[in-house]
């Protein structure tokens, strides 16, 4: 089991809920908790009743952050699985000021007394994306409210300090006032409309360090894809320290180069759940199972990894802070968590067939780290797994292999834009 770190602060966290009402999808749960008993195929259960679970990308406006209740609420197995994205984009933000605090000398190279970052965004419209560029914001005193919320926006270039949608901060250090600027932010969208592009943020970094040079004293990253993208363009080569997020095996080895941190979401934890509450739902079972309360195997989850929403019918993994003080305890990103790597019985959990899609085959952090540990998780829990890779422009390049739901027990969904949730629903409706 991997340490964790003290940083992790559960004040943040929603709240555990440790016993949860055992919900099937019809009137005569059987062991394969299809509703009808367990000699049922997948084609006599109606698809709009099949285990749903939605993750990485919570069904939500995704400019106003409003939850979509009706895809959450789908059927009585539907749930979300991600991580406390407010909790994570916290953690980001404390530890890139921490670190300029306890390194102030050598950040500020030019000694100006100015600490200049750019800010490479993900997605504007990605509830995850949105939190992060926040929680930098907000901890190192640059963010602007408008309409009671911190702006997420990008602001181009911002060399003067006279943007309106960020200010400047101040941050005293050892009896020294500094500055905090946001020199750009921009979000890091391809010419064919993919977000989070890697390569579009180490073009990016290049166009900033031509326009600001030395006057760049960090970088912040929406995750960790664009984090090395700009490490390996040139940070790495400058000594500046690069934050990102997602502690993917990269970036978390070019700690040990200079890379300034990232932040572990527990995708070993967010996979299992992903899987697990549909095997409960397909078992009839307790959907706390394996999960807050130790199935027969013994699998359980630690309470500190975890949280559960029952109105927002959601699991939220806790994140942490990867340092240099602690990063050799995640170096292999698609490690299974411990405590629940026991396999299950498959005569009491007999194989089901289980259609997922990623939104994106080229997403470093979901292809790197997220489909392994889906994929070591799908044999111990005895699930077949079809994975689906979408190009992470368009809905359609998944929805339209869906074509025959009525082959698969269960679906897990990964939308490439958080307001599409209908676009699935209406299929499992048919």
């Amino acid at each position: 089991m991997r340490k964790k770190t003290a940083f992790l602060t559960l004040a943040l966290a929603l709240g555990l809920t440790t016993s949860l009402a055992a919900c099937s999808s019809g009137d005569d749960a059987g062991t394969d908790g299809s509703g009808s008993g367990s000699g049922d195929s997948a084609s006599s259960v109606a698809n709009k009743d099949k285990p749903l679970v939605w993750f990485n990308r919570q069904p939500s406006n995704s400019s106003t952050g409003e939850l979509d209740k009706a895809a959450l609420s789908f059927n009585d197995d539907t749930y979300y699985v991600g991580f406390d994205a407010n909790q994570g984009a916290e953690v980001q933000g404390t530890m890139i000021k921490e670190y300029i605090e306890e390194n102030i000398a050598t950040v500020d190279k030019n000694g100006d007394g100015i600490i200049g970052y750019v800010l490479a965004i993900g997605d504007v419209g990605h509830n995850d994306s949105i939190a992060r560029t926040r929680g930098v914001r907000k901890a190192l005193g640059t963010s602007v409210e408008k309409d009671g919320n911190i702006i997420s926006e990008p602001i181009g270039t911002n060399a003067d300090g006279k943007a309106t949608n960020v200010q400047d901060g101040t941050l005293e250090v050892d009896g020294k006032e500094y500055t905090i600027r946001e020199l750009a932010s921009q979000e890091m969208k391809n010419n064919s409309g993919a977000t989070w592009d890697a390569a579009t943020a180490g073009n990016g970094i290049g166009t900033w360090a031509s326009s600001f040079g030395e006057q760049i004293d960090v970088i912040a990253s929406n995750n960790d894809g664009m984090g090395m993208s700009m490490f390996n363009s040139w940070s790495k080569d400058n000594d500046v320290p690069t934050f990102g997020y997602d502690a993917n095996s990269d970036a978390v080895a070019a700690i040990a180069e200079g890379y300034g941190g990232t932040i572990s979401q527990h995708a070993d934890v967010q996979a299992y759940l992903t899987l697990r509450v549909l095997r409960n739902a397909l078992d009839g079972v307790d959907v706390d199972t394996g999960i807050g309360t130790a199935d027969e195997a013994g699998n359980v989850l630690a309470e500190d990894t975890y949280t559960y929403s029952e109105e927002d019918r959601s699991y939220y993994a806790l994140n942490v802070a990867v340092t240099a003080e602690n990063y050799e305890d995640f170096t292999d990103s698609t490690m299974v968590y411990e405590p629940v790597s026991k396999q299950l019985d498959a005569a009491k959990s007999p194989e089901k067939k289980v259609w997922l899609n990623i939104y994106n085959s080229g997403d470093n952090f979901l292809g790197s780290t997220y489909q392994p540990l889906l994929e070591k998780y799908d044999d111990l829990l005895n699930l077949k797994v079809e994975y689906i890779g979408g190009d992470g422009q368009t809905e359609s390049n998944i929805t339209n292999r869906l074509g025959n739901p009525t082959e698969y027990d269960a679906f897990a969904i990964n939308m490439v834009k958080t307001d599409n949730a209908a676009s699935y629903t209406s299929i499992l409706n048919q």
